[in-house]
């Protein structure tokens, strides 16, 4: 589904990736992992059309969409759930939802705003209250349901569950485990590793912008070394 070759982003004169490769099959789940400043929301912005890709390629569904315009990324099936959240503060939920609801791609396990209410009841019961008006815990949950009701091929889920109460990030993973049950196709940044290897198939892990490892979640998981070198846990 996605194929990331050899990209290389900066910013001005500095550079920030150096040659990043992976692939991304559908239905997969994968954990983008790192210390601050390694390259992932560089990495991130890259594959979104946000940030320009100096060399490389980025492959989505076999369509080269290296530099494209970010709409037109979106449009082809990638959403974001950006870090910061990134919710609208003078939309209510429900317009939040309606605005963004599309099946651009027919799928059949559809995502509606009645669906994410479901998912999230929290947000059914402020459905009328302004993005603004919003706990963080809820504007996460809101940030997720945006991306859902665009029924996209693959979500992008940048720290969704950074700065978030126990409770609350708990109904985070949970339903990152239901998506991924469901073959949703995900790529997580996460920083609770023992979580993420629970949700995610496999892992890459950055180091100064480029790929330090590679591989399983029970490699992951049963090397705390690893842990250590590469994410100060």
């Amino acid at each position: 589904m996605l194929k990331v070759q050899q990209v290389q982003s900066a910013y001005q004169d500095s550079q920030v990736l150096f040659g990043i490769e992976f692939t991304l099959h559908a239905g997969e789940s994968m954990g983008l992992l790192g210390r601050n400043g390694m390259g992932k929301t560089t990495l991130i912005r890259s594959i979104l059309g946000l940030k320009s890709v100096q060399a490389g390629h980025v492959t989505f569904d076999g369509q080269d969409i290296t530099n494209q315009t970010a709409d037109k990324i979106a449009r082809l099936g990638i959403a974001v759930v950006p870090e910061g959240r990134q919710v609208f503060p003078n939309l209510s939920v429900e317009e939040h939802l309606t605005a963004f609801a599309s099946n651009r791609h027919q799928s059949k396990a559809l995502w509606t705003p009645a669906r994410v209410y479901e998912l999230f009841p929290r947000l059914a019961e402020r459905k009328s209250n302004l993005g603004s008006q919003l706990s963080g815990g809820e504007q996460q949950m809101l940030a997720i349901g945006r991306a859902l009701v665009t029924n996209p091929r693959l979500i992008i889920l940048d720290e969704a569950t950074e700065g978030l109460a126990p409770l609350i990030r708990e109904e985070i993973w949970n339903c990152l485990r239901l998506l991924r049950n469901e073959g949703q196709s995900l790529i997580v940044v996460d920083k609770y590793v023992n979580r993420l290897v629970e949700i995610a198939s496999h892992h890459l892990i950055l180091e100064r912008g480029q790929v330090a490892w590679t591989g399983s979640s029970d490699a992951l998981r049963d090397d705390r070394q690893l842990w250590t070198r590469y994410l100060g846990v």
